[in-house]
């Protein structure tokens, strides 16, 4: 077992699951210290878990950021940790991706401010693990509004903007692992299906635009988003995927540098999967097994 691709601060359900602000700050990467220099990132969810894996690993790179979300403390705490640690400064903005006006405030200030945009990062979503039968329709609609439609908004309010300045552009979506079905969570996974194959088909689209547009499907990460499912169910997550460990924010963000980066520049319409496997071998379960599922 890799040790060092485990993460190390201790969580609330007793096991090492998600990485400092010392660690993000210093944490070695393959990447040079100037790759994005000049370049402009907006990261949705930019706060916390992996997001703020991103906003300090592209910060270090070079990276003008912006982060955005609800939580206007989770932002300012984002901005001072990496100001204090890096020496960067990372700018943001409270809105919600579930309001398009919202959405249009956003991306019209890092137009206005920045003068363009080079990537979006869609990273904030969030669900709730339930059984499918059990769903109300407000559940369910808030997790379709904001995993499916607040994407939608960011993707479709970033292209329009690039269209019409004509300029080139990179989406990148945070979604998950729907091939083989997300059991007690359907609603993301119907929401990060939708977003799945609606950047596959705006990628051919948009490519006349020169925007390419990709997902990042990340398999069990540690974060403390973790603590909201029960721990008996978290318990076992080390072990859905035949490298039999969790990964962390780190392991996305530099998916997320790899796809921003002229290494990534003949790739669209793709979701790269930074899952150890699991596709292949292992089902999360994020409210515990059921007794008919939970054999030998």
């Amino acid at each position: 077992m890799n040790e060092m691709a485990q993460p190390s601060a201790a969580g609330p359900h007793g096991f090492q699951w998600f990485l400092t602000d010392e660690e993000l700050a210093s944490r070695p990467t393959i990447y040079a210290p100037d790759l994005f220099a000049g370049k402009r990132f907006l990261i949705t969810g930019g706060g916390t878990g992996m997001g703020r894996a991103m906003t300090f690993l592209l910060a270090r790179l070079g990276a003008k950021v912006m982060i955005a979300g609800r939580r206007e403390e989770v932002l300012a705490d984002a901005q001072e940790a990496v100001g204090r640690l890096t020496g960067q400064h990372v700018d943001y903005m409270p809105m919600s991706i579930r309001d398009p006006d919202q959405v249009d405030a956003l991306l019209d200030r890092v137009f206005g401010d920045w003068g363009g945009l080079d990537t979006l990062v869609n990273n904030a979503g969030g669900q709730f693990p339930q059984d499918a039968i059990d769903f109300s329709r407000k559940g369910w609609n808030s997790v379709i509004d904001l995993n499916l439609n607040g994407t939608w908004w960011m993707m479709q309010g970033a292209a329009q903007r690039w269209h019409d300045r004509d300029e080139a552009g990179n989406v990148i979506s945070i979604v998950a692992h729907v091939g083989r079905g997300m059991p007690q969570a359907a609603h993301t996974c119907a929401a990060r299906a939708g977003v799945i194959y609606l950047s596959r088909t705006v990628a051919t689209e948009w490519a006349p635009l020169n925007i390419r547009v990709n997902c990042i499907a990340p398999g069990a990460i540690a974060s403390e988003g973790l603590s909201k499912y029960p721990e008996h169910a978290t318990a076992r997550f080390r072990n859905v995927n035949p490298q039999r460990r969790m990964g962390n924010g780190w392991d996305i963000a530099e998916g997320v540098a790899y796809l921003s980066s002229d290494a990534g520049n003949f790739i669209t319409g793709e979701v790269l999967t930074i899952d150890g496997g699991m596709q292949m071998w292992g089902t999360v379960w994020p409210a515990g097994v059921p007794e008919h599922f939970n054999v030998v």
